[in-house]
């Protein structure tokens, strides 16, 4: 088998949380006297670093810090986080790729604690090696987080044969900065058209994308 550990995004990927994303940051934008998005304008315009997407949606971080929004916008993110559900076809693609004897992870923007919180809530803690997030809320990007996770693998010295798997072109972004292959799903944070013309594969379920990893 061409890999030996695929790395998973955990937020749109593995995790179905697009809709709350929009929810709460239309709660925000409100608050700002700003025009809300849709989802369809979200996932066209989603970005890291988060920053610079809020700028984009309008909000002056003279008048407010963005540090005053994350915490605002995390906070509620984690009232409601468990009203998400996984994205369909989660537990069977880990456990296939499990049984195929390949080693997993999860490398995610989102606050470490938070994330091993949220992992063992969908119970499935036992399909990955490693878990990193971030030490932040700010959700600036993943490109120095993942040359840790890797070093924490030891694969740092083998990274063609990592596969990272994720839903945004930040995910092809840190894949590069790694060395490691990627594959794209559209069904996240970002439309398919903007996940298209990098080199990746952007397919559509995870189903698929066992199938993809298995068949190499």
């Amino acid at each position: 088998m061409r890999y030996r550990h695929v790395i998973w995004d955990w937020n749109g990927t593995l995790l179905d949380d697009a809709w709350l994303c929009v929810e709460i940051l239309n709660g925000l934008l409100h608050d700002a006297g700003l025009r809300p998005l849709t989802v369809d304008e979200y996932r066209a315009d989603f970005s890291f670093p988060v920053l610079e997407f809020y700028e984009r949606r309008g909000f002056d971080f003279k008048t407010h810090s963005f540090n005053e929004v994350s915490q605002r916008y995390i906070s509620a993110y984690n009232q409601r986080r468990y009203e998400c559900q996984l994205q369909p076809g989660t537990t069977a693609a880990l456990a296939r790729l499990r049984e195929a004897g390949l080693e997993q992870s999860v490398l995610s923007a989102y606050h470490e604690d938070t994330l091993r919180e949220v992992v063992a809530h969908y119970g499935l803690v036992d399909f990955f090696a490693r878990l990193s997030g971030l030490d932040n809320i700010h959700a600036d990007g993943k490109v120095a987080r993942g040359k840790a996770h890797l070093r924490s693998l030891e694969l740092h010295k083998a990274p063609h044969t990592v596969l990272l798997i994720g839903d945004t072109a930040h995910d092809h972004e840190v894949a590069a900065a790694i060395g490691a292959d990627c594959l794209l799903l559209h069904h996240g944070h970002m439309h398919p058209q903007r996940l298209g013309g990098r080199g990746a594969p952007v397919i559509g379920s995870l189903a698929e994308a066992a199938e993809r990893v298995l068949a190499q």
